[in-house]
């Protein structure tokens, strides 16, 4: 079966930085768009960054600039570098998979989520 597993999540305070990874098992690696997505408590999951097979990316505006996605397809692996973490960027980032290249995607649509990991920053 299809498995998403991220890692490198934490504690941070303002100004920080985090490296996010993601393992994928399971699926053709080079037929899905990757994604990172995160959820803060009260509010709704958003796309935050995505990824072609080829490298073109696309950004949350609130992120252009400070974060990078990127993916290493030998290794199925995807990963996101946060910089000047805010502390509004606190919440559960999830890794997700989809055939589709959309960061307005409702999340429903997302063919495959890994369980998410979290990220805190602090004043």
């Amino acid at each position: 079966q299809v498995q998403l597993v991220e890692s490198g999540g934490g504690s941070v305070q303002a100004g920080g930085s985090l490296r996010l990874s993601c393992t994928a098992s399971g699926l053709t690696y080079s037929n899905y768009f990757m994604y990172w997505f995160r959820q803060a408590p009260g509010k709704e999951r958003e796309g935050v960054a995505g990824i072609s097979f080829y490298g073109t990316a696309r950004y949350l505006d609130s992120v252009q600039g400070r974060f990078t996605i990127s993916r290493d397809n030998a290794k199925n692996t995807l990963y996101l570098q946060m910089n000047s973490l805010k502390v509004e960027d606190s919440a559960m980032y999830y890794c997700a998979a989809d055939r589709q290249f959309s960061l307005e995607m409702p999340p429903k649509q997302i063919d495959y989520w890994g369980q998410g990991t979290q990220v805190t920053v602090s004043s």
